[in-house]
């Protein structure tokens, strides 16, 4: 199994519910892994930037962004995110109770990385939860970790192949 990577995740949600059972699931998981939350799509895009009151935050790994919230909403803040070259990178994981198809549509046209509906059974939900955090921070090659696993092509290597084999010479 492959080693796991400690992710820093973003939780961008207003149902203090929701934030509860989605902080509550990853604590009883390992605690390896970080959680912060902002509340609407307002504080997740100045968590983002930096600004007061987020100034010495850390960069997220990986955001967990509901859709339906005051001020600004999910899809903005995808739009934001990926139109913008800082945080293009971040792997976005639309987390909502909406099931409408235009609301994936949306997620992925603005290029959310998946779309995950919230279970309404709490076991399912912590499955999922675990599930993702699984996934996030331990199987999923992030631009801003270490690929050694990997030439500089993105190609995968074998240890055993020659990556220099002889040239031929013509005769």
């Amino acid at each position: 199994m492959k080693s796991k990577t400690k992710a820093h995740f973003l939780l961008v949600e207003d149902d203090d519910d929701h934030a509860e059972l989605v902080e509550f699931s990853m604590k009883n998981i390992d605690g390896s892994n970080s959680l912060e939350r902002v509340c609407n799509g307002k504080e997740a895009i100045a968590y983002l930037m930096r600004e007061a009151p987020f100034t010495d935050v850390k960069r997220p790994d990986v955001i967990l962004l509901d859709l339906n919230m005051p001020m600004v909403n999910g899809h903005e803040v995808i739009k934001f995110a990926k139109s913008n070259p800082d945080f293009r990178t971040i792997p976005i994981v639309v987390l909502t109770t909406s099931n409408a198809e235009q609301d994936r549509i949306r997620a992925y046209q603005a290029h959310a990385n998946s779309y995950v509906v919230k279970p309404l059974d709490f076991t399912l939900f912590q499955k999922l939860v675990s599930d993702l955090e699984e996934y996030w921070s331990q199987w999923n090659q992030s631009s801003s970790h270490d690929n050694s696993d990997h030439s500089q092509s993105g190609e995968i290597v074998h240890p055993s192949l020659d990556q220099n084999p002889p040239s031929r010479q013509a005769s």
